[in-house]
């Protein structure tokens, strides 16, 4: 398991080392010493915070018996000192509690500068059935035509191979509701991330208009190479179009990957009307349409009767 953390961020710092304890948690034997664990972590991220403060990344290898917890940093680097500062000392007992806390505390210069400190944590595994799963080789992607001359693929047909193995994979195994809901959910918080840089960038506050939200929609389908456009912008619907799948024409082997969009919309649309949006995917590429064509009614209450669509509330409205 990886983790990155701005350490000059405290609040960051303080939410990974929750992360990492509830991980642990999951996954410890019951005699685990998960509150020594949990403090081990959190003065190793102090120690990041206070002499490399900035980028930094944490580990942990559990093909073992014990977690091996790793932090890397690019800062300054430092030698390792576990005694007992003096009772005057302002600082310097984090690496002396760490040090008695786990086993193996070492500490070690990297060749592009900043240290990784390696530590094994006081928590055991609980037993758990190994998986080494067998390879699936029906309609697996990347597709072979899109292979390079020499044999290799590039990053974009990579990164959709990835995105739609992982939803046909979710389907298979939990069903075709848990791959929707694994979907929406991402879609919600990728969309929430993306609308606050487009805020950002436009310095713009309270909430978006339906044009502005219109052109949100076209620029994050634009950058990941989708060809959506407006049809319609107005205070009660927005309605767009689409020539292009961001995903090509493997989004045919994974349709569940539209709730990505509907969420990315409705989230967005929620949150900049009176709290309520509904999103009805009225064609799709992903089920042989020619094109996509997408509903976002900003006021529900002027939806045909008998819509049918995904609803979505704003974190002010949801109960």
């Amino acid at each position: 398991m990886d983790w990155f953390v701005d350490a000059s961020d405290a609040a960051a710092a303080s939410d990974l080392r929750r992360s990492i304890a509830d991980y642990l948690r999951r996954h410890a034997a019951r005699d685990s010493d998960l509150e020594g664990a949990e403090l081990a972590v959190g003065e190793l991220l102090a120690n990041v915070s206070r002499h490399a403060a900035g980028p930094a990344w944490v580990n942990i290898d559990w093909g073992g018996s014990a977690p091996v917890l790793t932090v890397y940093d690019v800062g300054p680097g430092f030698d390792l000192d576990v005694s007992l500062p003096g009772a005057d000392a302002e600082s310097g007992r984090g690496l002396f509690i760490v040090s008695h806390l786990t086993e193996r505390l070492e500490v070690a210069s990297r060749r592009a500068g900043g240290s990784a400190v390696q530590t094994t944590l006081p928590v055991g595994r609980d037993l758990e059935e190994s998986f080494d799963p067998p390879r699936s080789t029906d309609r697996a992607l990347p597709a072979q035509s899109e292979a390079a001359a020499d044999g290799s693929f590039g990053k974009e047909s990579f990164l959709r191979a990835l995105v739609v193995q992982l939803a046909q994979h979710v389907e298979h195994t939990y069903g075709p509701t848990a791959a929707e809901q694994t979907v929406a959910q991402v879609g919600t918080d990728v969309g929430g991330r993306m609308e606050e840089e487009y805020r950002r960038a436009r310095h713009l506050v309270g909430k978006l208009d339906p044009e502005q939200v219109a052109d949100l929609y076209v620029r994050l389908k634009h950058a990941i190479d989708g060809d959506f456009y407006v049809i319609e912008a107005n205070e009660s619907v927005i309605r767009l179009g689409n020539r292009r799948c961001p995903f090509g024409d493997a989004v045919r082997r994974a349709p569940q990957l539209c709730r990505m969009t509907s969420s990315v919309f409705g989230g967005i649309a929620a949150r900049n009307s009176d709290g309520i949006a509904l999103v009805q995917l009225e064609e799709r590429i992903a089920v042989g349409d020619p094109g996509c064509l997408v509903t976002v009614w900003l006021d529900p209450g002027r939806a045909p009767a008998d819509a049918h669509g995904h609803r979505y509330r704003s974190a002010a409205t949801a109960t």
